[in-house]
């Protein structure tokens, strides 16, 4: 089966900061799904508070073997959506410094992400991408069924004899 695809465009923003040790804070501001996807930044915003970048040329997938972190981003009270990004090396003027790799919907994705030391942001979810995350979970995700869990027998045993077990022992 084909994942689904949802072109987006992220929006970067720059923060000034008045700090001995930074000058600049960058995030992931937004998506917009896109119609066209065209790749590349373009300058929206640049004042006092900030500049703000559009980057396209992205694009959200769901994969069926992803579904247990879409269920759990549906099901949580304000369902996001994660931007990977890094600092390129080289400063270009027509492109930010803090550039996306990587959206995603998926918990366990951005938690992998997270783990590998990676910096993600997390987003609003566009809701017509909300709409869609929530017929995907429908369509894909089961619940891994309970399994019984097993008693620890050792113990159980020498309890049932009236001993007691380990360095608790009265002589």
């Amino acid at each position: 089966m084909l994942p689904l695809r949802f072109p987006v465009a992220v929006i970067m923003h720059r923060i000034p900061l008045a700090n001995r040790w930074a000058s600049e804070r960058w995030e992931a501001a937004a998506i917009e799904v896109e119609v066209d996807g065209a790749p590349g930044c373009a300058l929206l915003v640049d004042d006092a508070q900030g500049t703000r970048w559009r980057c396209g040329g992205y694009a959200i997938e769901m994969h069926p073997a992803e579904a247990e972190g879409y269920y759990l981003n549906a099901s949580a009270r304000e369902p996001k959506a994660f931007v990977l990004w890094r600092m390129a090396e080289a400063e270009d003027a027509a492109e930010p410094r803090a550039r996306p790799l990587i959206v995603t919907v998926s918990y366990g994705e951005a938690a992998r992400f997270l783990d590998a030391g990676e910096q993600v942001d997390a987003v609003p979810m566009p809701a017509s991408i909300h709409a869609a995350l929530d017929a995907f979970v429908v369509a894909h995700y089961k619940p891994e069924p309970r399994k019984k869990v097993r008693r620890n027998e050792l113990y159980e045993d020498a309890k049932a004899r009236g001993g007691e077990t380990g360095a608790g022992r009265r002589r």
